[in-house]
């Protein structure tokens, strides 16, 4: 099934040959059975050859501008009798009277459906406003989601920092029982120093 961007493109295609005074333009949705390379074909004939030319260069001006497409390939320019303009999901096929009339590409593809602007302009209307619906409830999901993934997380993290709390208050613990015994070595050190001065006494005494 062709694509917004697709339908919005090729609107845009037909809206640049009206404004260039193409005539008889028709849009063919081709069966997709016949035709897997394309959607569509837009179809129309200038009166001669410069005004093909300006035709097809509003296409490609507009769909430049507008979207930043730019056309796969483009044939027969230089001629103008039958300028092709392969936008890969629709095709332009720009004729002089003479030529459209000769080679009747809407009788070779008797199976395809004639659409007209208005009717893809409808499809096209219908489609976004279903796709802008569609998006709320989407967005409301993804949210609900994020808040799940959210709860889940923080429970393990309370209880991984109450654990590491419980751990840390018998270290303190520990830390504080350590510290009289730190003080013991200090008074044996002071007995040891006594003996010391009793003998430099006991030396000054004897002389």
């Amino acid at each position: 099934m062709p694509t917004i961007e697709t339908n919005q493109l090729l609107l845009a295609a037909a809206a640049a040959c009206e404004d260039k005074k193409a005539e008889d333009i028709r849009i063919l949705a081709l069966d997709p059975a016949e035709s897997g390379l394309t959607d569509y074909f837009l179809i129309c004939n200038g009166t001669n050859d410069r005004q093909n030319v300006a035709i097809t260069d509003e296409i490609e001006i507009r769909l430049k501008r507008e979207f930043g497409v730019y056309p796969n390939s483009v044939e027969g320019r230089r001629q103008g009798e039958w300028i092709l303009m392969d936008y890969v999901d629709f095709i332009v096929h720009v004729f002089s009277a003479e030529k459209r009339a000769f080679y009747g590409l809407e009788r070779l593809r008797k199976s395809a459906t004639t659409i007209s602007v208005e009717e893809l302009n409808a499809d096209l209307k219908a489609r976004i406003t279903s796709t802008r619906a569609k998006a709320p409830k989407a967005d409301a999901l993804k949210a609900t989601t994020a808040k799940k993934a959210v709860s889940k997380k923080v429970v393990p993290i309370k209880a991984a920092a109450s654990k590491k709390a419980a751990r840390a208050k018998p270290t303190a613990k520990k830390a504080a029982a350590t510290k009289p015994a730190a003080k013991a070595p200090a008074k044996k050190t002071a007995a040891k120093k006594n003996p010391a001065k009793t003998t430099k006494k006991a030396v000054a005494k004897k002389k």
